[in-house]
């Protein structure tokens, strides 16, 4: 996980050294390994070097191909040995990027589609004078760009973006509500202007001429039918364990997030089964709460360790409250969720990464999506009415709605819906939005959100695959770097090849009447311990951030008053002190919601949104006759400490 940044200035005047100077010790803390740069007529590539391999190790970026072309590759290439067969490359240590460089030299943009990994690249072309900037298929790593009249500037970190543009921003409300509701798009970043390359597209960038193409998508038409379950069980092993060994090439101990629960433990599992090539110690890190009777994972974690005979690092969360508030009022956050703070289970989890040596953290992100966590029955339902197979149809509509204790003419009204999307343009997973956002941010988000379904097209469960893939690209976009610990996250859930696979396989596979995840559930034994695979679903925990809300009010409430969020037309500031209340009182809300709206409410009124345009008076909703909650736009502001909030302290958002 490198880091970049880039400034063309299409005139050709010679870069700013000072101005490079200032971004360069901000990526510092990003790339800690080495610095280097490539300025030619306007051009100027800055990177910075976070090595986690061999073979990046021996790169020079930005690289120079033989064809004059410019590459800053930030990435894991993991078909690197199929690519070096095609492009006759004999050496056993050639790089990633002389691989890509290579690709690019040979296919030209069309090689995007060929590079399977986790990765983020910009290709500087001096002969076309065209940039392209572009990610992987599902965004593993971040990359923005501020396209201007005179100049176009990316950066894989916000920081610079924002803080050396010499203007103001208007704030992104699509954004905002996104996050507020649930993840928001992932080509938006708060800032009205400064977007984020998508997921599978790459941006093409001439002088007066910016274009974004997609490069590649999953194959609606693709199928995967065998005639026994076990092929199909044989076939997810060996998709998963390729999956995870591609993310142990590393060149030193890899830590794997460990939870008690099956996505977690099956990668950890699994890795211990991988024996043929020598790959690095795999240490792993456990948080427990002896307290909280909704989270009880250590009888769930400990059961691996025992498997695997070694114990990991494990983290009493209990000792820094999931929820809480402090003063921060030095570091700069570029978005609501990226505040730094300190606490006793952060300090303990980067000693423990810098006494292992840790560079690369497994993480078990994707696992409940991609492999039927949701028992919804409506993608298999409205395939069969799709492939008109009506006898199969009855029969298991019979059986979802004995074991969903749903009348089985309900469960067919879904499904039929489901079956008319296309032609519709509606998808039953709905842009979901909290009472107290504005109806002037709710509908356009919303808006988009429908435009999107329209895209969309295929079988049902095809569909479906294909929104809960869109949410895991949103909460990625969104998932704040952090350099205290510096660490490359990777995901082998989100493995191109196993996600393939999956989307492929018919829907039953996958949930069955009772039995979710079935498919891994009955792939997995004698891999992973009994005592997990037939654990019931993990219990979502509610109690922490409820008694954060009751025993922190004192510290929320002077946030409700003169709220920035309705200033800036996001929120009605009275429904949202009266779900506050509801939340005080011990009532069902939407907690999340709730505290990530008080989140947004602290960075706003932190110095770090200096650089947004602020209205003058609230664009919606009259003030409140509530003491807590008066926005009067006479009154002025008065001044607040930037008090940070604190969510789960080891939990990637």
């Amino acid at each position: 996980m490198s880091a970049q940044f880039g400034r063309w200035d299409f005139a050709g005047q010679p870069p700013d050294l000072h101005h490079f100077e200032k971004v360069d010790r901000i990526l510092a803390p990003y790339g800690p390994d080495a610095s280097s740069a490539y300025r030619l007529n306007g051009i100027s590539i800055l990177f910075r070097a976070f090595h986690t391999t061999n073979e990046s190790r021996q790169e020079t970026q930005p690289n120079i191909a033989k064809s004059g072309i410019v590459i800053a590759w930030d990435g894991r290439l993991d078909n690197r040995q199929e690519l070096k067969r095609q492009l006759d490359h004999s050496s056993s240590d050639v790089t990633d990027v002389a691989i890509v460089a290579s690709a690019y030299e040979r296919w030209d943009v069309n090689c995007l589609q060929k590079l399977v990994g986790d990765w983020a690249i910009s290709i500087w072309n001096p002969t076309e004078r065209s940039l392209i900037l572009a990610k992987d298929h599902v965004g593993t790593r971040h990359l923005y760009y501020l396209p201007e009249k005179d100049r176009f500037t990316w950066s894989t970190v916000l920081d610079p973006l924002v803080l050396f543009a010499g203007c103001p921003f208007d704030l992104e409300k699509d954004y905002i509500a996104g996050w507020l509701s649930s993840f928001p798009s992932a080509n938006l970043t708060p800032y009205t202007g400064i977007l984020s390359v998508p997921p599978a597209c790459y941006v093409l960038v001439r002088p007066g001429k910016l274009t974004v193409v997609p490069y590649w998508a999953f194959d609606p038409g693709k199928r995967i039918e065998y005639r026994t379950e076990r092929e199909y069980e044989e076939h997810f092993r060996s998709a998963l364990r390729t999956a995870v060994h591609r993310r142990l090439r590393s060149d030193t101990p890899i830590l794997a997030e460990l939870s008690g629960g099956l996505d977690s433990s099956s990668i950890v599992c699994v890795a211990d089964t991988i024996t043929e090539d020598k790959h690095p110690r795999l240490d792993t890190v456990s948080c427990y709460d002896d307290s909280e009777p909704n989270w009880n994972e250590r009888p769930y974690f400990t059961k691996v360790e025992e498997k695997r005979g070694r114990s990991g690092l494990h983290i009493d969360v209990a000792l820094a409250p999931s929820f809480s508030f402090e003063e921060n009022q030095q570091h700069f956050a570029a978005t609501p969720q990226s505040g730094c703070y300190r606490n006793a289970a952060i300090d303990q989890f980067t000693a423990g990464m810098i006494r292992q040596g840790n560079r690369v953290i497994l993480s078990g992100i994707g696992g409940d999506e991609v492999t039927g966590g949701v028992p919804n029955p409506i993608p298999e339902l409205a395939d069969l009415l799709v492939q008109g197979k009506l006898l199969t149809l009855g029969r298991r509509l019979g059986a979802w709605a004995l074991n969903k204790r749903t009348p089985w003419h309900q469960l067919l009204a879904e499904a039929f819906r489901e079956f008319m999307a296309p032609v519709t343009g509606f998808s039953s997973p709905r842009v979901s939005a909290t009472p107290w956002l504005t109806l002037d941010v709710v509908e356009p988000h919303c808006a988009n959100g429908r435009a999107q379904n329209w895209r969309i097209f295929g079988r049902p469960s095809f569909r479906l695959n294909l929104h809960a893939l869109d949410t895991l690209r949103r909460q990625l976009s969104c998932t704040a770097l952090s350099p205290a610990p510096l660490a490359e996250y990777r995901y082998p859930y989100l493995d191109r090849d196993l996600l393939e696979f999956l989307f492929a396989i018919p829907r039953e596979q996958l949930v069955r009447p009772g039995q979710r995840r079935s498919l891994m559930r009955r792939a997995m034994p004698g891999i992973v311990p009994e005592e997990i695979l037939n654990r019931r679903r993990k219990a979502f925990v509610v109690r922490s951030p409820m008694n954060a809300i009751t025993s922190n009010w004192p510290a929320i409430l002077p946030l409700t008053e003169n709220m920035q969020c309705q200033l800036f037309g996001i929120v009605d500031a009275k429904a949202f002190v009266e779900s506050l209340r509801e939340a005080q009182r011990g009532e069902e809300v939407a907690i999340t919601s709730i505290l990530r709206t008080l989140a947004t409410e602290v960075w706003l009124r932190s110095p770090s949104t200096s650089f947004l345009r602020r209205p003058s008076r609230p664009t919606t909703y009259p003030s409140s006759s509530s003491d807590a909650c008066n926005p009067d736009p006479t009154t002025v502001l008065r001044p607040q400490p930037l008090l940070q909030l604190k969510q789960n302290p080891l939990e990637r958002r």
